[in-house]
């Protein structure tokens, strides 16, 4: 079985005997002259025309009024909390299936994450979870939703599109509502994923997207804020760039901002990237198809595919094996090849930060670790 897997994955990338990531950025678009224009420009930092067209092109994708660039994902998500209203010592609900930045993010708000259990469908946060959740330890005191075992108050959840399978979003939405929370999207590994025909990112108050070297479309780094709401994407952006009041020459800072902007030379790559993503999109997907189709044959081993009701840009393919012996063994004899092949990261309850923040019963996350596998997920040139 191994061995056949071995040879597929280098079948599909053309690769008999190098090393094969498991997800690597390619460059077939106007990347270089991007770039290269931007430097000649000398707008090379948070000033630019590409920073601009990225937002412009990232608030059309994700089908938003507005859209922020900021540095990464994970400063995107931290100035969404906190345009969202997390304070020091609020609770923020996620997920303990996700990459620690989510859980990083609300520690810079000084606030605990608080875990909540994920979808086996959808390796996402589930609504069901979140509701009895909710039910068991919250009440509404003069509208705020206040955790009655600690004390505090519970200023937001924060769902994450794992491995770019869109969650149940809509559901998670209306059960915040009712509890008089918002929600902040993590949907950093899922541009180009959709449920019931509406982007991810889109559903909440804010949502947050990620341009790691390792994303789909990739600028080095970069991330962005997407809301239709024109107060808080402007509020965004002032305080991004340092809080600074606008002035022809004067510098003058009314609060405590932060050094958040995309730089321009970002933007440009970031810029091309995006005008390849349908491309990237197609790509990938056939891609899925083959996988799909090759461990059909094998019972051992189910591919891991959307929803009914959700696309998925299929950023980061996944496998899910009987057990954790199983899942052991497949990494090590992938890897041993050097077919890079990596398992679902540790939980983030697990993790000794955050060893100690509320947690809901989490037997669906504690499955998933023990037999989820990322295989090789990159666009494939043909």
């Amino acid at each position: 079985m191994y061995n056949e897997f071995n040879a597929f994955v280098r079948e599909q990338f053309k690769t008999p005997e190098a090393f094969i990531p498991l997800h690597e950025p390619r460059f077939f678009g106007k990347e270089r002259e991007y770039v290269m224009d931007a430097i000649d420009s000398t707008f090379v930092s948070s000033v630019g025309e590409y920073v601009n067209r990225f937002e412009e092109m990232m608030a059309e994708i994700a089908g938003t009024k507005y859209a922020v660039a900021t540095v990464n994902g994970t400063s995107a998500l931290h100035i969404a909390m906190i345009l969202a209203g997390v304070q020091s010592g609020d609770e923020v609900i996620t997920q303990p299936v996700s990459f620690v930045a989510t859980c990083n993010a609300i520690t810079y708000c000084n606030a605990t994450p608080h875990f909540v259990d994920v979808d086996l469908e959808t390796l996402g946060m589930s609504p069901r979870a979140l509701e009895a959740r909710l039910n068991e330890i919250a009440e509404l005191r003069e509208g705020v939703c206040i955790n009655k075992e600690t004390g505090n108050k519970i200023s937001c959840i924060v769902p994450m599109h794992t491995f770019g399978f869109p969650c149940r979003i809509d559901e998670i939405v209306n059960i915040a509502t009712k509890w008089n929370i918002p929600v902040v999207e993590d949907a950093a590994e899922s541009l180009g994923s959709s449920f019931k025909d509406q982007h991810t990112g889109s559903f909440g108050l804010l949502g947050t997207f990620s341009f790691n070297g390792n994303k789909t479309v990739t600028c080095g780094g970069g991330g962005a804020i997407v809301t239709d709401n024109e107060e808080l994407a402007k509020r965004a952006k002032y305080i991004t760039t340092t809080a600074k009041r606008p002035h022809k020459w004067e510098y003058y800072h009314t609060e405590t901002g932060y050094n958040y902007r995309m730089p321009n030379l970002n933007a440009a790559m970031a810029c091309a990237q995006l005008e390849m993503l349908p491309t990237f999109l197609e790509n990938k997907r056939e891609l899925a198809i083959r996988y799909q189709n090759f461990f059909s044959e094998l019972s051992a081993i189910e591919f891991l595919t959307e929803s009914e009701t959700s696309l998925s840009n299929y950023w980061l393919m996944a496998v899910q094996l009987k057990d954790r012996a199983s899942r052991d063994q497949f990494l090590e004899k992938t890897n041993s090849e050097s077919i890079m092949t990596r398992p679902i990261w540790e939980l983030m309850n697990e993790l000794e930060m955050f060893n100690n923040a509320p947690c809901g019963a989490i037997q669906n996350s504690r499955f998933l670790v023990d037999r989820v596998v990322n295989i090789p997920s990159s666009v494939r040139i043909k």
